[in-house]
């Protein structure tokens, strides 16, 4: 009987390390890479203004910003921007999804969908 009791106990220590493992992979294999999505988010703060009013001027050094974001992590930009930590910044999907082309990035996602909306 000792002998299954131990048995038992190896191997949920094995399961356990194993789903670790997994989950600890899960997490650094997301949109924006092993950037937490928080510091990808903070690195696009310059952008906040022009992310919540279409008529605002894009700041170059947001310009700057999200030309990295989209050359090193495209899907990154999205998740930033369908993030629930937008939403709380105040910040409209729909508006910042424009900040590309209003940057003039010439290598942003045309076309590509992000959430809902269409990257123009």
């Amino acid at each position: 009987m000792s002998s299954k009791v131990t048995t038992f106990f190896v191997t949920l220590l094995i399961y356990l390390l194993a789903s670790k493992t997994v989950i600890y992979i899960a997490e650094a294999a997301g949109e924006c890479g092993k950037t937490p999505i928080q510091s990808a988010a903070a690195s696009l703060s310059p952008c906040l203004g022009a992310a919540g009013n279409a008529n605002a001027n894009v700041p170059p050094t947001c310009c700057t910003k999200v030309s990295a974001l989209i050359n090193s992590a495209p899907k990154c930009l999205c998740a930033v921007l369908l993030s629930p930590l937008a939403k709380q910044a105040g910040i409209k999907p729909a508006i910042a999804i424009t900040i590309p082309k209003r940057c003039n990035i010439k290598n942003r996602p045309v076309g590509k969908k992000c959430g809902s909306y269409t990257v123009p």
